[in-house]
């Protein structure tokens, strides 16, 4: 079993915010696939998805992103799953708007939902994909800034950064990490040549 985990904050007022595209990537894998999200044991939402390759669990912590970990470790042990098979989806303030990159592991890079999962289970040494939301004005509080909505110049580019994370999820799933950096570390531009 697989586990991909979107990073976000639960309710209306963080929707739609940069520190929310990991639950706007489980968003769209869900609907691409007619899944359903639905409450686990108080600490996630979570679908089911039976594929050929076998099941994943599609996750969003509802925990707040600072204590994202206790969902991840709590989903892990339950479906006794293991570390090689977790993607975590992220922000990422320090990539440009809507670039893609995957890892294998890393440090935290300032994201408390990555610093969390870490401290739970006691290792960095899980796959990510961190999605590009900038860092915007420097002189910006940084919580303000991934706590803010896009601009409406800013949606199309993320919309479609959105949609490039849930096709990386997807090719982790039937292929493994390798392909999805050869493929996604690239920039859009790069990827059509």
């Amino acid at each position: 079993m697989k586990l991909v985990v979107g990073l976000g904050n639960p309710g209306a007022r963080y929707r739609g915010t940069r520190h929310n595209v990991g639950f706007e990537v489980v968003d769209a894998l869900v609907a691409r696939h007619g899944l359903r999200l639905d409450a686990w044991n108080a600490l996630a939402e979570m679908a089911e998805w039976r594929r050929p390759e076998g099941r994943v669990c599609c996750v969003k912590p509802t925990t707040f992103m600072n204590l994202s970990g206790e969902a991840v470790a709590a989903v892990m042990r339950f479906y006794k799953i293991d570390l090689a098979d977790v993607l975590v989806v992220c922000d990422d303030v320090n990539l440009t708007e809507g670039r893609l990159r995957a890892r294998p592991e890393g440090s935290e890079g300032g994201n408390n939902g990555l610093r969390s999962i870490t401290a739970s289970l006691g290792t960095g040494a899980y796959a990510r994909l961190r999605i590009g939301v900038g860092r915007g004005d420097e002189r910006r509080d940084l919580v303000d800034h991934v706590l803010s909505r896009f601009d409406a110049d800013e949606q199309p580019v993320m919309n479609a950064a959105r949609d490039r994370a849930a096709d990386a999820v997807e090719l982790w799933i039937s292929d493994g990490l390798g392909p999805v950096m050869n493929r996604f570390n690239r920039t859009e531009a790069e990827e059509k040549k």
